[in-house]
């Protein structure tokens, strides 16, 4: 588990780092970026928000709030508190078009900054556990890296980045929206800011 959760943060901080983003759309506060390598496509989301980092960092880290903002969100429950930390989650997510609806089993891994400079970090990842096993309602989803890195701005402000690394599980929700025809990412990003004010 230890090893799990280490991974989990290592591998959002390696994606946040990566060289050779593309800005796909820049709006007042939302900005959307993509990468490419390989068969994978990660996307950044940008957006500046009015609140204190660490009370973005509080109400992003509680993935059962995520249905307030995110429409992809159908349930979510904790199955298991692994520490104060890290939490596993069971997430199910509504049907897109000629496609059954999916659920996730995720590890959310929450950290505070050590030093000033760095970002508050929410990493996601797909993990197995037994006792949740596939069931046949629901198409059983991975999700390689996501997750928040929360920077401060001000007292009062933060920029908060959400990151995923697409595989093809969750490429039916993005493609339309990669596309252009769909403003789908764009219109969650602005959903979370209004939650989070």
């Amino acid at each position: 588990q230890a090893y799990l959760s280490y991974s989990n943060i290592a591998a959002l901080t390696h994606l946040a780092r990566k060289p050779g983003w593309d800005i796909t759309k820049s709006l007042d506060n939302v900005k959307i970026w993509t990468h490419e390598e390989g068969a994978v496509l990660s996307f950044k989301v940008e957006m500046q928000v009015k609140v204190p980092s660490h009370v973005a960092f509080s109400l992003l880290s509680d993935f059962r709030l995520r249905q307030r903002w995110d429409r992809h969100f159908l349930t979510c429950e904790v199955l298991q508190a692994v520490s104060e930390e890290e939490k596993i989650y069971h997430v199910t997510s509504a049907p897109t078009t000629g496609h059954q609806p999916r659920d996730f089993v995720i590890l959310v891994s929450q950290r505070q900054p050590c030093r000033p400079q760095e970002p508050y970090t929410v990493a996601v990842r797909s993990v197995t556990l037994r006792t949740m096993p596939p069931s046949p309602e629901f198409c059983r989803s991975e999700i390689l890296c996501a997750g928040f890195q929360i920077h401060s701005s001000s007292s009062s402000s933060c920029t908060v980045c959400y990151f995923n690394q697409v595989t093809s599980g969750v490429m039916p929700y993005l493609a339309a929206n990669l596309t252009g025809s769909s403003k789908s990412i764009e219109d969650t990003a602005l959903e979370c800011i209004k939650f989070l004010e």
